[in-house]
């Protein structure tokens, strides 16, 4: 029965067919399969109560931001704004590269975003200053794995409207591990930079700095009304949101790229967006609804019982399969799928929920750069027509640097529980 259900989901998985439609389908084959079909009356009812919830509205709210700040001219001006600060250095496009990706990541909070952004910007200026093409998008990849894990970031309201853990101690919590990471990559970046002698120095026209500054404060503004209306409890992370639309409609106007077109533009892909994300949580409720009529999370906590699973080996468990999910799924629905499976073992083992969500949240971040599946690699190689396994080997060093940093966050909590506590917002609903 388990190998009818698990090859109807290949198939459909290999005809291409969208996430929600592949569970959706399957769930559905499953409930009958299983002598379950009486239960789907109850279905309807059983999805809306979990689609129920206020940290769901934060979402639309988000995406809505960052295509209008794709669409305002917000990535010149961070550009120029990151050029004046890092461009003299030894690689100094590469930093400035991965210092866009950190302020871009505080308004998009999404990584095939920020690397769809910065192939088509920074890339062309790396080849023009004597980068190669492979090196140029393996810097734009590593660094756009930063956009899930800096606040704003869809997959932590995911996570925590799922999970009930508060949605405003994981945004504080990834601050800390997110400006690590992006640290991470500019040492990185500077080490092969001096190595391999990338292009860079005092004889490189600069931006000047303060009307750089002053050009960039509209973009800058974003992630500081969103973290400090969360972090100073002026806000909660919808009302954040919802403030940051039309703060990111008003830096349009400011950088003369933003009109009723433009808006109208950005409303309809967010509709799209939008959709697709919550026929994907329709789908995940209905597959999690059936999981618990049989009773799977509670079988999967009996085994790791009496397997006497340590804690060692249940992070190496959890972080291998939520790093190959990463690989192979939409990381949203990933985190909507395996989190209520995995996550309640971890709880009963004594982990933090805030820092096993920014665990995983992070892992999966990196499923995204994880060859052979990788889907920033995928978007990177095709928009760039750089070849797929020349870009694989140009971003093993960062993916290296990248997966030590995930491995000293599961070894040092307080990397993402010592920021949330300073602050009061452990234990929060």
């Amino acid at each position: 029965m388990a190998g009818l259900i698990v090859g109807f989901f290949v198939l459909v998985l290999l005809s291409g067919s969208a996430i929600a439609y592949l569970i959706g389908a399957s769930t559905v084959i499953a409930f009958l399969l299983t002598g379950n079909g009486e239960f789907l009356a109850a279905l309807p009812q059983r999805v809306l109560s979990q689609l129920d919830v206020f940290a769901f509205m934060a979402m639309p709210l988000f995406i809505l931001v960052g295509d209008l700040m794709n669409r305002g001219g917000v990535a010149t001006a961070l550009i120029d704004l990151a050029m004046s600060l890092m461009g003299r250095l030894k690689g100094g496009l590469g930093h400035v590269n991965i210092l866009t990706s950190m302020f871009f990541a505080g308004v998009s909070g999404s990584a095939t975003a920020d690397a769809a952004a910065m192939s088509n910007t920074l890339v062309p200026a790396m080849l023009k200053r004597g980068y190669s093409l492979e090196y140029a998008a393996a810097v734009t990849a590593a660094s756009s794995v930063v956009g899930p894990v800096i606040p704003p970031s869809v997959i932590l309201i995911f996570y925590g409207a799922i999970m009930g853990v508060s949605v405003t101690a994981l945004f504080v919590a990834a601050i800390v591990p997110g400006v690590l990471l992006g640290i991470t990559l500019l040492l990185v970046n500077g080490v092969i930079a001096h190595k391999e002698d990338h292009p860079g120095g005092a004889d490189i026209t600069l931006p000047p700095l303060l009307p750089s500054i002053y050009r960039a404060l509209p973009a800058i503004s974003l992630p500081l009304i969103i973290l400090g209306g969360v972090i100073f409890g002026l806000m909660t992370p919808t009302e954040s949101a919802a403030v940051a639309v039309f703060a990111s409609i008003g830096a349009g106007f400011f950088y003369g790229q933003m009109s009723w077109s433009v808006i109208r533009g950005s409303l309809e892909r967010t509709l799209k967006l939008s959709g697709a994300l919550f026929l994907i949580l329709c789908a995940i409720a209905s597959l999690s609804y059936l999981l618990s009529i049989e009773r799977i999370p509670q079988t999967l906590a009996a085994f790791v019982e009496t397997s006497q699973l340590s804690l060692i080996g249940y992070w190496l468990t959890v972080n291998l399969i939520f790093l190959v999910a990463g690989m192979v799924m939409d990381i949203k629905a990933a985190a909507a799928l395996l989190a209520p499976v995995f996550v309640p073992i971890g709880l009963a083992m004594g982990i933090d929920p805030v820092h096993l969500g920014i665990v995983l949240c992070f892992n999966l971040a990196l499923g995204l750069l994880t060859p052979p599946l990788g889907i920033v690699l995928v978007v990177i190689s095709a928009v760039t027509r750089v070849s797929y396994w020349r870009l694989v080997a140009a971003v093993l060093p960062f993916l290296v640097a990248e997966l030590f940093i995930l491995v000293l966050l599961v070894l040092v909590p307080d990397l993402s529980l010592y920021l949330p506590g300073l602050l009061g917002f452990l234990g929060e609903p």
